[in-house]
């Protein structure tokens, strides 16, 4: 299986047909995020197979120069308040200094699927494309992960992405979860809950070659 014969397969369907009929109007008669072409970019960087870590997030960032398909991810180098923390964490978990710009491209290559539950938005209008259909075809993209056989782990902030769980039922996979990372959920659990450790513990322990969450030589995260 590929994601692109996943998209294909499902793009011959009605309820994906009904979908892209309301994002193209959408995208024709109002601002949305991200661009077009980047829409599906979490299914480009990070193939079927290499997929070692799902992060699910809700839906995409509604400003200019932040969404770009992949969740928690911004295009350009500024830090939203949500990657200051999860970088805050991935400091204390992994007790490593951390220098880092929000674009969380190099994470794909690593084996990390960024998925919105949603993936589209208008600008400036939270969740404004909730019940657009989005929801039925990535509920799909995470059964079709829980289906396969080698382990991966589903890593699932806040509330939203922790109702995916009843989704996640093969025991060869983990599930790790807490509190979002946002301002408003970080310290009800998220910091001191060591998911990127916890992760490459258990693909070391399977047998996969562990993620390397962070990279060197930026100098765009102010702890403070």
């Amino acid at each position: 299986m590929t994601w692109n014969e996943f998209i294909l397969n499902e793009s011959n369907k009605d309820y994906f047909k009904k979908i892209m009929e309301n994002v193209n109007n959408e995208y024709k008669n109002y601002k949305c995020h991200p661009a077009y072409d980047d829409i599906f970019n979490a299914y480009k960087y990070t193939s079927f197979n290499d997929v070692k870590c799902v992060i699910i997030g809700q839906d995409p960032y509604m400003h200019d120069g932040e969404a770009h398909g992949l969740s928690f991810s911004v295009y350009d180098k500024h830090l939203t308040p949500s990657l200051k923390n999860i970088f805050k964490e991935m400091s204390s978990d992994l007790g490593v200094d951390i220098n880092q710009d929000g674009n969380l491209e190099y994470l794909t290559h690593e084996g990390v699927f960024l998925l919105n539950a949603i993936l589209t938005v208008r600008d400036s209008e939270a969740m404004s494309h909730k019940n657009i259909g989005w929801e039925e075809f990535t509920d799909k993209t995470i059964k079709l992960l829980n289906d396969r056989e080698k382990p991966l782990v589903f890593i699932l902030w806040g509330l939203p992405a922790q109702k995916k769980e009843k989704l996640i039922t093969n025991k060869n996979h983990l599930v790790i979860k807490s509190s979002h990372p946002s301002p408003l959920g970080a310290y009800k659990g998220f910091f001191g809950s060591k998911p990127f450790s916890k992760c490459n513990e258990f693909l070391i322990k399977n047998g996969i070659e562990p993620i390397k969450w962070y990279k060197k030589n930026n100098t765009l995260f102010d702890k403070g």
